[in-house]
């Protein structure tokens, strides 16, 4: 398939987000009937029969949003949908010897807890000091590893289905197996997985729990920041978060958010848009003193903050889903990085010592 002829979108999810293409194809009025493999082998770049026919095989491919099996025929008019578990672009990824923190790995797949500052995949302006990099020096060194693709020995690629933003922290996937990609990335787009996330925000919460509901998109004046429109709006997508008050401080509250949908930027974008910007987000205004008193004290104070936590505060907690060759229910939850921990021991400390009410 080529983008001339298809309609093609990529799914980034940057919170947690996606990472893989879905390509979306209307058959065309003249079109004589034919295996869904096979037209899908004629029509997109790169594929082979067996990564078509596992596509098929794992409901990757929807013909009016219906999964197919491989002896389909292709109509006219048929509106196909391919959901692959691959970055649409490939770049040359060189390894290197960067420290991660690997929290369980077997044969298909790879737990990291992700630290703060390192971006996800190499990409415009970060071509090295990936986690992608470190993870391809990772894979060199197992002993006996095998290509996923052409299960010869070879320098494992990274198979991301979702990722982080250079400053969230925590628990992220990765597939080292072409089966576990396939199948992740499905889970990942369908959301059959449990994803919870700690942030600490500005403000206090009236109600202990609460859901976001608004479309999530691209800013119409600042491309590089998602904006949120009306649910009934032609902007943007489709977005539900779930938050759940953890701990109040008074001027700033720690939450558990969890997504119904993974778009980019969700909670951030979601949480500015009720007022409650994370702690030190720099790109929705969490970075200014958005509640509290006008004394020096406090304003030293949330200075200090922002020096123990130069980045925005929020964490992927915790992830559970279904392992994709076993089948069992797996689930994994981190610790909060020490520069939350530390940031929320001073508001502890604030809200005990200090009256709120100044």
């Amino acid at each position: 398939m080529n983008e001339e002829e298809n309609e093609h979108e990529e799914h980034e999810e940057q919170e947690d987000g996606e990472l893989f293409e879905h390509i979306r194809v209307v058959v065309d009025p003249g079109q004589s009937l034919l295996r869904i493999d096979k037209f899908l082998i004629n029509h997109t770049k790169n594929a082979t029969r067996s990564k078509v026919q596992q596509s098929i095989e794992n409901g990757n491919v929807l013909v009016n949003n219906k999964s197919i099996k491989s002896n389909y025929k292709v109509k006219p008019h048929d509106v196909i949908t391919v959901v692959f578990a691959h970055p649409p672009r490939v770049l040359e990824l060189i390894p290197e010897n960067i420290p991660i923190t690997i929290v369980y790995e077997d044969d298909d797949l790879v737990i990291v807890n992700k630290q703060a500052g390192i971006v996800v995949h190499p990409g415009y302006g970060n071509y090295t000091g990936t986690l992608v990099n470190a993870l391809v020096y990772h894979f060199q060194h197992l002993p006996n590893q095998k290509s996923p693709v052409t299960n010869q020995q070879s320098t494992l690629r990274p198979g991301l289905v979702h990722r982080l933003d250079k400053n969230t922290t925590g628990i992220m996937v990765i597939a080292k197996s072409e089966t576990a990609m396939v199948k992740l990335a499905k889970d990942f787009f369908d959301r059959n997985l449990d994803r919870k996330y700690n942030a600490l925000v500005w403000g206090d919460f009236q109600d202990n729990e609460g859901t976001v509901i608004g479309n999530v998109g691209r800013h119409l004046r600042d491309r590089k920041k998602m904006a949120v429109f009306p649910p009934d709006s032609e902007f943007g997508k489709h977005a539900v978060t779930h938050y759940k008050v953890l701990e109040r401080f008074g001027y700033v509250t720690l939450i558990e958010c969890k997504l119904e949908t993974g778009r980019t930027h969700q909670i951030r974008a979601h949480m500015q848009h009720i007022g409650h910007s994370l702690f030190n987000d720099d790109t929705y205004g969490g970075d200014r003193i958005l509640k509290g008193t006008t004394f020096q004290k406090y304003k030293q104070f949330v200075e200090n903050c922002f020096t123990l936590l130069p980045r925005h505060a929020l964490h992927a907690k915790s992830l559970g889903f279904n392992h994709p060759i076993t089948g069992k229910y797996i689930h994994f939850d981190s610790q909060l990085p020490q520069d939350m921990e530390n940031v929320l021991a001073k508001w502890r400390g604030y809200a005990t010592n200090n009256s709120l009410e100044e």
